[in-house]
């Protein structure tokens, strides 16, 4: 989320911004190359022995990088209708208490990854048995702790947002519309 106010906060958003969205979108082109040539393999009547488990896998650190993207973008589903439709003393009360049980969470859900990877220290995969458990798990605490990271380096460009009164939603639109309209200025 783009700050004026916080330029330096801007430059690490859009870093972080372009790190996740290489991870993801190299998980998701490898995931699909790994279960194409599986198919393409099944068809020619051999079939491989891991790609159920890793597939599996790399959709869950899909999933775990892609939210964290989401929440440095502020895309997960929210209520700014509802939590702009409050006095702007309650609106802000309200969106630093779901923030801190956002926080919280995430918080609680990293230390449980970390004790996780203690329980499965010494496993490893069942058809790669050279591939460490721990390995394939660790995307709970990284997950997690990127999330809190991402929600916090985009919280103060929300408050500034819920300040005014600005919906994230709308504000997207006319951004875009503002966008169209300038690209196609010497169409009229």
């Amino acid at each position: 989320m783009e700050n004026a106010t916080y330029p330096t906060l801007s430059r690490v958003n859009r870093m972080l911004s372009k790190i996740l969205e290489w991870v993801t979108i190299s998980l998701m082109i490898l995931l699909t190359l790994i279960v194409t040539l599986a198919v393409l393999a099944r068809l020619m009547g051999h079939s491989f022995s891991w790609y159920d488990e890793v597939a599996a896998i790399m959709l869950a650190w899909i999933t775990y990088y892609g939210s964290a993207l989401a929440a440095l973008h502020r895309r997960h589903i929210g209520f700014d209708t509802v939590l702009l439709a409050m006095p702007v003393k309650f609106r802000m009360a309200a969106l630093l208490i779901g923030e801190a049980i956002v926080l919280i969470f995430f918080f609680l859900m990293a230390r449980a990854g970390f004790q996780v990877l203690e329980v499965l220290a010494g496993d490893t995969l069942i058809s790669l048995t050279w591939v460490p458990v721990q390995l394939t798990q660790s995307v709970i605490p990284i997950g997690a702790i990127l999330f809190m990271i991402c929600q916090l380096l985009s919280l103060p460009g929300y408050l500034q947002y819920a300040a005014a009164g600005i919906s994230l939603e709308y504000a997207e639109i006319e951004e875009e519309v503002e966008n169209e309209l300038e690209k196609n200025k010497d169409r009229v």
